[in-house]
């Protein structure tokens, strides 16, 4: 038993999910009408598998032809479910940006920074960021800066953020979070990643990275957002739920947020989403739910286009959107950022006016 446990890596986030439970228990109760900030974000990768381009362009087509169908499921707002593809900088074709453009003209989403890189050093990783940043603002993605830099969203491939690993592989870089930060990153998406050993005890959290953020693994401390306090020195860690459910009578799992082909939204799934109860500290009633999927594979994809997205968008549109109790906000990654920002700065009400609060939209989809 012992052994399947540390297989599991429990070891690394164990005490963070007892720290969150006792949070949750005695934090103050919201009153009134809840809002739920539902974000998806896709480790979106035509080529995975180290397949050929044909697939690749086909993977990009299955979610241009059939994401819009999902229209039909709105928000509190009316607007339709908005995906984050975080696209790999080593798999760009042009083909793959254009498709995904189609869909951001459409409001079905935006395109963040996604990169698995390995044995890099500051000033190679930087070329390969800077190279990311042009080809993907090169097709409208990434917003913009007042001086025309970029601002963007990242998710780590391999789940290997600052050199995360134990075996050094995926990553190279121990200060990778302020070199992110220098080249326009604001928030990082890459966690929850249990059970894999980058995975740190901060856990259902949105928070600041405290410390000497050019160590290794610099996100293993940090500062809960909340209500009143902000930095402009660092990005933010926007994880998602984390946790450790039932599974059949007896049994438990973990529960990190995953989307496949083989573990679709459920019901059940949705429900301990949102419970984990991810906020910004004073800001109890703006609920942030953010879940991750690897998109791009046919079985997943299918999923998510068909009866696993059905399922979520009615449970969502049946549990959280009754304009009373809940009332539901699709949102992108920015988007998702720029509300846990105005929630820093004091800002109420609905958070649907905060969408564009401190990062424009991208200029695809201005």
């Amino acid at each position: 038993m012992l052994s399947r446990l540390k297989q599991k890596n429990l070891h690394t986030w164990m005490r963070g999910w007892a720290r969150h439970l006792v949070a949750r228990a005695t934090a103050p109760r919201a009153s009134g009408t809840r809002h739920l900030l539902f974000a998806l974000c896709d480790h979106y990768e035509p080529l995975w598998g180290k397949t050929d381009d044909a697939t690749g362009h086909a993977r990009v087509a299955a979610w241009v032809d059939g994401y819009p169908a999902l229209g039909r499921y709105r928000d509190a707002e009316g607007r339709p479910p908005r995906h984050s593809w975080f696209f790999p900088g080593e798999e760009y074709r042009p083909g793959f940006l254009d498709g995904l453009a189609t869909l951001a003209r459409g409001g079905f989403g935006e395109v963040e920074v996604h990169l698995h890189h390995d044995a890099d050093t500051r000033d190679t990783l930087r070329a390969k960021l800077d190279e990311t940043l042009r080809l993907l603002g090169g097709h409208g993605h990434l917003s913009r800066d007042g001086a025309g830099g970029y601002q963007w969203a990242f998710i780590h491939g391999n789940w290997c953020l600052a050199n995360g690993r134990p075996d050094g592989r995926w990553c190279g870089v121990d200060d990778e979070l302020t070199l992110l930060h220098e080249l326009g990153c604001y928030a990082d998406f890459t966690f929850p990643s249990a059970p894999d050993p980058c995975q740190s005890d901060m856990v259902d959290l949105i928070y600041w990275p405290t410390g000497d953020l050019e160590r290794r693994r610099a996100y293993d401390a940090g500062e809960r957002a909340r209500v009143g306090a902000a930095h402009d020195d660092r990005l933010l860690m926007i994880t998602g739920p984390l946790a450790l459910v039932r599974k059949g009578a007896v049994g438990v799992r973990i529960e990190n947020g995953a989307l496949t082909g083989d573990d679709p939204p459920t019901p059940a799934r949705v429900h301990s989403w949102v419970d984990q109860g991810i906020t910004v500290a004073g800001r109890p009633d703006w609920v942030f739910v953010k879940v991750h999927t690897h998109g791009a594979l046919e079985s997943t994809a299918a999923s998510l286009l068909g009866d696993g997205g059905a399922a979520l968008h009615d449970t969502l549109a049946a549990h959280y959107n009754d304009g009373a109790r809940w009332r539901l906000h699709y949102v992108t990654a920015r988007e998702m950022y720029n509300v846990a920002r105005a929630a820093m700065d004091g800002k109420g009400g609905e958070p649907g006016a905060w969408l564009d609060y401190a990062v424009p939209p991208p200029p695809v989809a201005a």
